[in-house]
Parts: structure tokens; sequence; C-alpha cells
């Protein structure tokens, strides 16, 4: 590896030899493979954003346990792809195993989301800047991470140890992160778009586990489910925006993810006093 001149100086020389083993594509990034202890994924226009937001991640200590909670990022290697630190652990899979559900790890989901929100906080992108939102930039508190799937946390004995696929980064606020985290995990979707896997969970209960986890205060509580709903709706116009550029984006709108965030935001409408009143509830 070259040494620092910025992140778009860094290089990453191996030789070449190692078992390729392809990994899990996500919605609309393919193409992302390891090679021995290093991860290789396409190199986007916000890859260089993304680097110096991972560089800040691991100068401050961002960990779980001693070990880092973020990939760090080692340089475009020989064919011009981001190069990064492979974190090791289980990622679940497009169709969520039993172990992904249980209340202990969504906790620790809330734990290390909120961790991660601390490591954030000083960070400015000033000299690698994010691409501009499509639609309705937001706020800025910190750059963080807007995508905490379950595809995107890596797991260690039951508890969430890490985060990968920093792709959808950049500026925001500490509630939106954590109220979309609390979208994949808990899940809040309306329960005819839940998976079998997921039928029979109490969401509004695991909601609670991941307020609670997460130190939302009461006005947060109070604010969620409109929050959620609103944030559904920007979801839905932003979809709809990219996937007029084809790929992914294009698939992913073909397949109904228009139609289940809409739904996603009538539910949490519909459901807005009993959520309230879960969220408040002492025990």
């Amino acid at each position: 590896m070259v040494p620092d001149g910025g992140v778009r100086a860094r290089r990453y020389l191996d030789d070449g030899r190692g078992a390729v083993v392809e990994l899990p594509a996500g919605d609309v990034t393919v193409g992302v493979i390891r090679i021995g202890e290093t991860v290789r994924r396409p190199h986007q226009r916000q890859s260089w954003a993304v680097a110096s937001y991972l560089d800040h991640l691991a100068s401050v200590g961002f960990t779980i346990d001693g070990s880092p909670a973020s990939p760090r990022f080692l340089g475009l290697d020989a064919e011009g792809r981001d190069t990064l630190t492979f974190i090791p652990g289980d990622v679940a899979e497009a169709v969520l195993e039993p172990w992904v559900l249980t209340d202990a790890l969504l906790e620790s989901v809330a734990v290390l989301v909120t961790a991660l929100h601390r490591a954030s906080a000083g960070f400015e992108p000033v000299a690698e800047p994010f691409p501009a939102r499509e639609i309705a930039q937001d706020p800025f508190e910190l750059v963080t991470h807007l995508d905490v799937t379950p595809q995107n946390v890596v797991v260690r004995d039951g508890r969430a140890i890490g985060l990968v696929d920093f792709d959808l980064a950049g500026p925001s606020t500490r509630f939106t992160d954590s109220v979309n985290a609390a979208m994949h995990w808990v899940p809040l979707r309306d329960p005819v778009d839940l998976p079998a896997s997921s039928r029979g969970l109490d969401q509004l209960a695991r909601l609670k586990i991941f307020a609670d986890a997460s130190d939302w205060t009461v006005a947060e509580r109070r604010s969620c489910a409109r929050f959620a709903a609103d944030r559904a709706a920007l979801s839905w116009r932003r979809m709809r925006l990219r996937a007029e550029s084809g790929g992914g984006w294009a698939r992913l709108w073909q397949e109904g993810v228009g139609d289940v965030i809409e739904r996603r935001r009538l539910w949490l409408l519909d459901r807005e006093t009993a959520i309230v009143n879960t969220l408040l509830s002492p025990v």
C-alpha cells in the first residue's frame, strides 16, 4: 500500500493470488468478492467520500470488543476496485434465519448504531464531500451509515459487532439512521410484506426494545411513527427516481418495492397511536 497522501493516492498492491469468494450481492451493488482477508468492491462515485469516513472511524477507534467495527479502506487494487479489510463473522441471508430475529441481537444492533454515532461525531466531509441526494438532502448532524440492514451487520456469538457496505452513507441525523435501522430490524412494515420467517413477531414490542437500547427521547418516541411514515414517502420518491437510471434500482422497482414502501407508510400511520403508547410504556 502506498503511504497515505489522501485516499485518492492510496493503492493496494498484492500478488494477485488467493481464492476468490463471491460475496452476496446487495440490492444494487454486484461484483463484490473476497480475496484472503480483503473485500473488493466496484469503485463508485461516492467511494472517496466513504473511504475518508472509514479513515475517520478507524482514527477514533470505532471498535466492539476491541475489534474494528467498520472496514478499513486499503486503496484501489490493480483492477481499480475499492479494497477494504474483511470483518469475520456471520451475515444474514436474504431470507432471514431464526438466529437473525432474536431480541438480544436486535438490542445489540441498536447499541452498535449508537456507538457508530458517537464515533462519527465531529467528522465533516470537507476533503471528500458526499454526492448530493437526488431529492431532499437530509439535515446535517453527522455522517452515518443509513443502510443498517440485516445483510450489512456482522454478527458473532449472537451480537452485532460490525457494519459493512457503506455505499449509502452520508450526511444525515442520528434519529434518521436509527429509525431506518429499526425499519429493517424490527421490521417496520405491513405484516403482509413480512417473509414467512418474520411472521408472528411482535413488531411493537421489538420496536420498544430497539428504542430503549437506543435511548430515544420522549419526543423521539412520540414522533417515531409519523417520522418513519414521512421517511417512507421520501424513500418512495427517491426509489422511483433511481429506477429511471436502470440497473438494480429498476429491477427493484419492477419487483414492487414501491408498493411495499407505500404499504409501510400507511401501516405506520394506521398504527401511530399504538406505536406511541408502546414506546412510552414503562415496561
